[in-house]
């Protein structure tokens, strides 16, 4: 079983990717510092936990978009 986050992690990483798409990557090292950057979080932990959030809801947005593009392309044949 995964981890459970708080709501707040969620809407804060949420919002972060949809103001910045082109800044987050699937790298959690960059994401840590553009995290540090952009939000004014005190600790640490809590910066790490962000981080990884969006490190994971950005890999996942872009699985999505990769299988609804294989399918697309599936159906033109």
């Amino acid at each position: 079983m995964g981890a459970i986050r708080p709501a707040v992690i969620k809407r804060v990483a949420r919002e972060l990717v949809n103001k910045y798409p082109d800044k987050f990557t699937g790298d959690f090292e960059n994401n840590k510092e553009l995290v540090g950057r952009y939000t004014n979080v005190q600790t640490k932990r809590l910066r790490n936990i962000l981080a990884g959030y969006v490190t994971r809801y950005y890999k996942n947005i872009n699985t999505k978009r990769t299988r609804k593009e294989n399918e697309e392309e599936i159906e033109e044949f």
